[in-house]
């Protein structure tokens, strides 16, 4: 859809980011092929992290070498076989993975149009913990557990909640009406996709309406809340780091 007047909801600001799936522009990466690939969110906004949102071609693939960088990844729709080492397995929509550093990956034979969205990050060892283990899953194999007792907000934790973990990736999914119950302000640096429904968020002193596709980055400390809105469920997949010192 073209937009003859300039307008967008994209919005960049200093310590949080909301980009609409109206301006994505897609970039070509090392390790990345038969693929349009977005960089949503990156060094270049401020961000520690990177979220890149990966739409596949028949033939497509990925491979990503061993090194300090980790990746963890969901797919949105469609799916494809993924390795990491010796653990190989076929992600449907829904498909979750995680890739520690030290390991490398490969996806292969997604389907056409598979859509699936990565997080990357340089590791932070911690001293005397060993290094995470790489995971594959089902997101929904993964029980929503009600956030802070409530029963309309529920949250899916899909990596493992240890201290060799220096990352976690979850699905939170809200009722119409549903909220976050009260506005967070907290260390902890976010990237968001939302994968269904609409709502409004806070980010520090802006609201914005979302829907899916939506991709949000707050900085540390970035105010934030949340309203599902509509006659259906609102859900987002999110990143944070954890575990680790803060200095």
């Amino acid at each position: 859809m073209t937009s003859p007047f300039g307008q967008t909801r994209t919005r960049i600001a200093t310590r949080h980011a909301l980009i609409a799936p109206d301006g994505h522009v897609k970039s070509k990466l090392p390790g990345i092929r038969g693929a349009g690939t977005v960089v949503l969110i990156n060094q270049a906004m401020g961000a520690r992290f990177a979220q890149l949102l990966v739409t596949f071609e028949p033939g497509g693939g990925a491979e990503f070498a061993a090194g300090e960088i980790e990746t963890c990844g969901y797919f949105e729709n469609g799916g494809a076989s993924v390795t990491i080492g010796s653990q190989k397995a076929k992600c449907g929509a829904g498909g979750f993975f995680f890739v520690p550093a030290g390991e490398a990956c490969t996806i292969s034979t997604p389907a056409r149009g598979t859509r699936l969205t990565l997080f990357q990050k340089k590791f932070e060892p911690l001293a005397g913990v060993a290094a995470p283990r790489a995971v594959i899953g089902e997101a929904g194999k993964v029980k929503g557990e009600p956030f802070l007792g409530d029963p309309d907000a529920r949250l899916q934790v899909l990596l493992p909640d240890e201290p060799a973990f220096d990352l976690a990736m979850n699905v939170f999914t809200y009722q119409p009406g549903a909220t976050l119950p009260f506005v967070e302000t907290h260390v902890m640096e976010h990237g968001l996709l939302m994968l269904a429904g609409h709502g409004i968020y806070r980010l520090d002193d802006s609201w914005y309406p979302v829907a899916s596709g939506d991709a949000i980055w707050m900085a540390p400390y970035c105010a934030q809340w949340f309203a599902a809105i509509g006659k259906t469920p609102a859900s987002y997949l999110y990143y944070k780091d954890v575990n680790r010192a803060a200095l």
